[in-house]
């Protein structure tokens, strides 16, 4: 029964479920930001919990390949990190890493968001560019988050 399932658990996949997976978590965020059951869901440990099982999942298999220690050619410069995603495990690994930040940020706007009373309808904006592009919807949120606090903090 297991090893049936694992022919399942292939990169591919856990690539469409993480790509797809994510997008609820997103939808509810954008949509319903103060609702307890996206609190429970985007403001809890659940959705990093399952991309961090998918990331351990690859991480191991890397492990039993004896090719734990690939992902540190990106240190040695642009083409080490070329070189790196060119495994497309590493590649999907990174993906999962980029996925659960970005939503971790995409939650940190919305908690923040509340805290200063800033209307749903202006952080739509940022949450969809830290969808897409992460660090750009946090200095876009930054920006509206000035205008609302009424002060510049670089630290909050």
């Amino acid at each position: 029964m297991l090893n049936n399932l694992l022919t399942y658990i292939t990169p591919e996949n856990i690539y469409l479920v993480a790509n797809w997976g994510v997008i609820p978590f997103w939808l509810l965020l954008v949509f319903a930001p103060n609702n307890g059951f996206t609190n429970f869901f985007t403001q809890s440990i659940v959705a990093p919990l399952l991309l961090a099982i998918a990331y351990i999942y690859l991480s191991y298999g890397l492990y039993l390949e004896k090719n734990i220690f690939d992902g540190f050619e990106l240190y040695i410069g642009l083409d080490g990190l070329y070189s790196m995603f060119a495994n497309e495990i590493l590649l999907l690994i990174f993906w999962l890493h980029f996925l659960s930040i970005s939503l971790f940020a995409g939650a940190w706007i919305v908690r923040d968001a509340r805290k200063f009373l800033i209307p749903k309808i202006i952080t739509i904006p940022s949450l969809v560019l830290t969808y897409f592009s992460g660090p750009i919807g946090l200095v876009v949120y930054w920006f509206i988050r000035i205008f609302f606090a009424k002060k510049i903090s670089f630290n909050d």
